[in-house]
C-alpha cells in the first residue's frame, strides 16, 4: 500500500503507516503461542488465528491487534484513522468490520486541511510476527470509487531500518476503480512505491470482489513466496526477481488490515461513491514455516 505518516520517522508501504512510533516498535517475542482457532492448511502448526468472536460492538482483541490513529501524509489518503470501536468493530456475527464514513465528528486535521472521512487500521506490531509459513485472511472488500482496503505485513525492524528497507509484502490490495481485480506486491530497497513488484488477480465474468468473501493468502518460504486467491496460486516472487537489489523477505513481519480513503492510487472518492463502506474479515490465520 504505500506507507506511512506524519507521526512517524520511518515509512513502510502499502498505506502509508499513520501511525505512532510506539506501534511500530518490534514485538518482544517471534510468533508467539500456538492458538486454537480454525486449523491451519497442511499439518503446520497455527501460530495466530483470529475468528473475531464476540459481542457485536466490541473492539478487536487487544492481545492480538492495536489501532493505529492519525492520518495519511505519503499516500496523501483522505481518512482519518480513528482509536476505539467507531470504525473498527466485531458484528456480533464472527467478523470484524472496518467502515469508512463521510464523516468528521472530532475535528480531525489531516494532512490537506479538515478531514473529510473516518476509518480504521490495526496491526500485530509488539504482539505477533511471524517468519515464513501460510498467512491467510477472509475478507469481503467494500465497494466505490475511492475505496483502497489492504491485508498486508510489514518487516519488524521498520523501526530502525526504515522503509523500504524493512520490506513490504502486500497479500490484498483493492481499488475501488477496479472492481474484479487484486494485487500482490512486494517493495523493498530499490523496489518500492510505483516499482514494487508483482501481479494482479480477476475474477471471472466479470464478478466483484465486493459481492462475497474470498480467501487472500500468501505461502513464504525462504527464497520464495507464492501469492493466491480462493487456493489459486497466480504468482510467485524469488529473490530473482529483485535483480541487485535486497531480498529482505526472511525476517519476522507483522500484519495490518486497514480501509483507506482516497489517495494516489485509488484517486479520490466522487458522487458515485456511497457511504459507509464496509471491509468486513472473517478470520486471519498463519501457520508455521518449514
Amino acid at each position: 500500500m504505500r506507507l506511512p505518516w506524519r507521526l512517524r520517522t520511518a515509512v513502510c508501504g502499502a498505506t502509508l503507516l499513520c501511525c505512532t512510533t510506539a506501534a511500530l516498535l518490534p514485538a518482544t517475542g517471534s510468533a508467539g503461542a500456538a492458538d486454537s482457532g480454525r486449523p491451519g492448511s497442511g499439518a503446520q502448526a497455527v501460530v495466530f488465528s483470529d475468528d473475531f468472536d464476540g459481542p457485536a460492538g466490541s473492539p478487536a482483541d487487544s492481545g492480538k491487534w492495536q489501532t493505529e490513529t492519525g492520518d495519511n501524509v505519503d499516500n496523501h489518503e483522505r481518512q482519518y484513522y480513528t482509536p476505539g470501536t467507531d470504525n473498527a468493530a466485531l458484528d456480533g456475527n464472527g467478523n470484524l468490520v472496518v467502515t469508512a464514513r463521510k464523516e468528521n465528528p472530532g475535528n480531525y486535521q489531516c494532512w490537506y486541511g479538515t478531514c473529510e472521512y473516518t476509518s480504521a487500521r490495526l496491526n500485530t506490531a509488539g504482539k505477533f510476527t511471524q517468519t515464513h509459513g501460510h498467512v491467510e485472511a477472509r475478507i469481503k472488500v467494500p465497494r466505490g470509487q475511492g475505496m483502497w482496503p489492504a491485508f498486508w505485513m510489514l518487516g519488524d525492524d521498520i523501526g530502525s531500518a526504515g522503509w523500504p528497507a524493512c520490506g513490504e509484502i502486500d497479500v490484498m490490495e483493492n481499488v475501488g476503480f477496479e472492481p474484479n481485480t487484486v494485487h500482490g506486491t512486494l517493495h523493498g530497497p530499490g523496489y518500492s512505491g510505483s516499482g514494487g513488484i508483482g501481479a494482479a488477480y480477476s475474477l471471472p465474468d466479470g464478478a466483484a470482489f465486493a459481492d462475497d468473501f474470498h480467501v487472500f493468502a500468501i505461502d513464504w518460504s525462504p527464497g520464495a513466496i507464492s501469492w493466491s486467491v480462493d487456493g489459486n496460486v497466480y504468482q510467485t516472487r524469488t529473490p530473482a526477481d529483485t535483480g541487485a537489489n535486497p531480498w529482505v523477505f526472511d525476517k519476522p513481519f507483522f500484519l495490518i488490515l486497514n480501509l483507506a480513503v482516497g489517495g494516489y492510487w485509488p484517486g479520490d472518492p466522487d458522487g458515485s461513491t456511497t457511504f459507509p463502506q464496509q471491509m468486513t474479515v472473517d478470520y486471519v490465520r498463519v501457520t508455521a514455516g518449514d
